[in-house]
């Protein structure tokens, strides 16, 4: 299976749910009236891509549909594909692309940052990059042995202390040995951090300003969020955005969720890039972002809805 195909099939719960909400609308008929728009922006927001995104799918989607004398509301869905791949932030391509950099990996526990963090360092050791993995989430049991899994099927190295070491000092560790050893890619684990928690969050900063002061390698701050959470997964991303001034987000869980919209709204709303999706457990099931094809898994075509 193609990975659209897993992207498709991972998305089909979101799919259904939007197919569901324009059918109803399409009932009453394909006039282009107020009615239409306003249904058709109630309809984006219920497949969780938030309000302000879609609010600015549907004013672009009008504007087009009166410079180009659109007749119906099938005409204005045909182009909703492309407003929706275009809403989504553009970038990132330095974070993971092959140029030097250190990447901290934040977020809550359970969104499967210590995983993704593993199959990135497999990728880009099997592209013939240095890496040196740094292990700072040192209170979560499994957390380091987890990590040290994938360091070994990675073959790269794992930079960590015991646990309940402070994690700031494992950064700096992980910092010194990339040096020593010419790495040109550092990725480092952090703790997960409850965004409702001020006293974690701050220490969470601190790790933060420690990399960013001390490495001589850009760095680079990378939210890790769960499709599953939807709603609440924007609110998550906005504190860390806050706190932390967050580069870009990599989105997992895709698989099986009705919610995959939510990538967007937090895409459009924080103007960070999405790197990564994952949509599986597999060594191969996190792949770079594409929008088009995000959109064309999150909403289907316009036949097949008709089919539905």
């Amino acid at each position: 299976m193609g990975f659209f195909d897993r992207i498709s099939q991972g998305l089909q719960r979101s799919r259904n749910k939007f197919k569901e909400e324009m059918n109803v609308l399409l009932d009453r008929g394909p006039n282009l009236d107020e009615e239409f728009w306003d249904g058709l922006e109630e309809t984006l927001i219920l497949a969780d891509i938030g309000g302000a995104a879609a609010c600015d799918i549907v004013e672009r989607l009008r504007e087009q549909a009166t410079r180009k004398a659109l007749p119906d509301a099938y005409a204005v869905l045909d182009m909703l594909n492309d407003q929706i791949a275009e809403t989504f932030t553009e970038g990132g391509q330095e974070i993971l692309g092959g140029d030097p950099a250190c990447v901290l990996f934040v977020g809550i526990n359970g969104t499967g940052k210590t995983t993704t963090v593993g199959k990135l360092s497999k990728e880009a050791h099997d592209a013939g990059r240095k890496v040196i993995l740094g292990s700072a989430d040192t209170f979560r049991a499994a957390a380091i042995e987890q990590l040290e899994v994938w360091a070994r099927r990675a073959d790269v190295e794992m930079v960590t202390r015991e646990r309940g070491a402070d994690p700031a000092s494992v950064c700096y560790d992980t910092l010194e040995r990339a040096e020593a050893e010419g790495a040109d890619l550092v990725l480092i684990d952090t703790a997960g951090r409850l965004h409702t928690s001020a006293d974690l969050m701050r220490e969470l900063t601190k790790v933060v300003n420690v990399v960013r002061k001390r490495s001589q390698l850009p760095v680079y701050t990378v939210l890790v969020i769960d499709a599953t959470t939807g709603q609440n997964g924007l609110q998550q991303a906005r504190e860390f955005n806050r706190e932390l001034d967050l580069d870009a987000l990599i989105v997992t869980k895709l698989d099986g969720t009705a919610k995959g919209g939510i990538a967007l709204a937090v895409s459009h709303e924080l103007e960070l890039p999405i790197i990564k999706i994952g949509v599986g457990e597999g060594l191969d099931d996190l792949r770079d972002f594409d929008a088009h094809d995000f959109a064309r898994a999150l909403v289907g075509d316009f036949d097949e809805r008709q089919a539905s």
